[in-house]
């Protein structure tokens, strides 16, 4: 809506414009139009131009810029240097164990290399579970095992035995009596269902080809018939008996450490002797003709949840 005359005069003399009452509407509004226009001058001037604001729009300015300046604040706190929380060292492997294996950890000298006598002693003594632990002996080579004459691999039978009742299955159809499972037909039936209650799996070389579906299954779990553990013989009977026996195999895994099991904590302390020494011949007498200087770096005897025992490489 158009302004009058006399608005225009008056708006003129609010802004300082001297202006002759005899000049045109034209000419007025062209003058207050020229005039620079401050801060101050621009909110008046708007609020001359829409008129009085009511009550309800001058609460929702204060409420926007209240809002804004809250905003603000809130800003400022947040990129303020919080203090850093203090954090706490982290507990050495030791005093994450438990109760007991503390305890049993205690007779053993961190830094000590025992002899072995002294170390399957301790094995025994250091054993704090309710169940029969297994004893097993971890020996470090300084090996390759990426090279083919360097992967160690081989079985024995233990002087004392392993102390683990084993079950043989037999993967031929001639009668054997110590096996707990024989004959082709059976064991690839139970093979299809996914059963697999046996330990250990013998095979002629004529049934091999019926295992290889198998590989994936038996493989992974160690159970994998082989010429070089002695798995896959025409003397079924002699490999069966070995097996009862207390023979172990044992093979170098990628780190170039050879995992045993030697026996039962039940053991006498030199039927376990006599089952780690052989152990130790063996792992000597497969020395590859390619690794110069030391062949072992280190030796370690521990029981099922145990705690480890250094021993002497002398020992080998």
């Amino acid at each position: 809506m158009a302004k009058t005359k006399k608005e225009l005069l008056e708006e003129a003399k609010n802004l300082g414009i001297e202006v002759d009452e005899k000049a045109k509407i034209a000419e007025i509004q062209a003058l207050i139009d020229n005039v620079p226009v401050s801060e101050e001058n621009e909110t008046e001037i708007t609020i001359a131009k829409a008129g009085k604001r009511s009550a309800k729009a001058l609460a929702e300015a204060e409420e926007k810029a209240a809002k804004e300046e809250r905003k603000t604040i809130k800003a400022e706190a947040e990129t303020e240097v919080k203090p850093k929380k203090v954090v706490q060292p982290t507990r050495s492997r030791l005093e994450r164990r438990g109760k007991k294996y503390r305890e049993a950890a205690k007779a053993i000298e961190k830094d000590k290399v025992y002899p072995l006598s002294e170390a399957v002693a301790l094995a025994v003594k250091s054993s704090s579970v309710k169940f029969d632990a297994t004893v097993e002996l971890h020996v470090n080579l300084n090996v390759d095992p990426r090279h083919a004459d360097q992967n160690i691999r081989d079985n024995l039978i233990l002087p004392a035995g392993t102390g683990k009742k084993v079950r043989v299955a037999v993967l031929a159809d001639e009668d054997i009596k110590d096996a707990e499972l024989v004959g082709v037909e059976k064991i690839i039936k139970d093979l299809d269902k996914g059963t697999i209650n046996f330990d250990i799996l013998i095979a002629t070389p004529s049934t091999m080809p019926k295992l290889g579906k198998y590989a994936r299954v038996l493989g992974p779990r160690g159970l994998m018939p082989n010429p070089k553990s002695g798995t896959v013989t025409t003397d079924i009977t002699k490999a069966v008996e070995q097996a009862k026996a207390g023979r172990v195999e044992y093979r170098v895994d990628s780190t170039g450490i050879v995992h045993v099991r030697a026996g039962k904590v039940s053991f006498k302390p030199a039927d376990l002797e006599a089952n780690l020494r052989a152990i130790l011949v063996s792992l000597k007498g497969n020395k590859p003709a390619s690794v110069k200087g030391t062949y072992v770096k280190a030796i370690h005897l521990t029981t099922t949840m145990g705690p480890s025992i250094s021993i002497a490489t002398s020992e080998m």
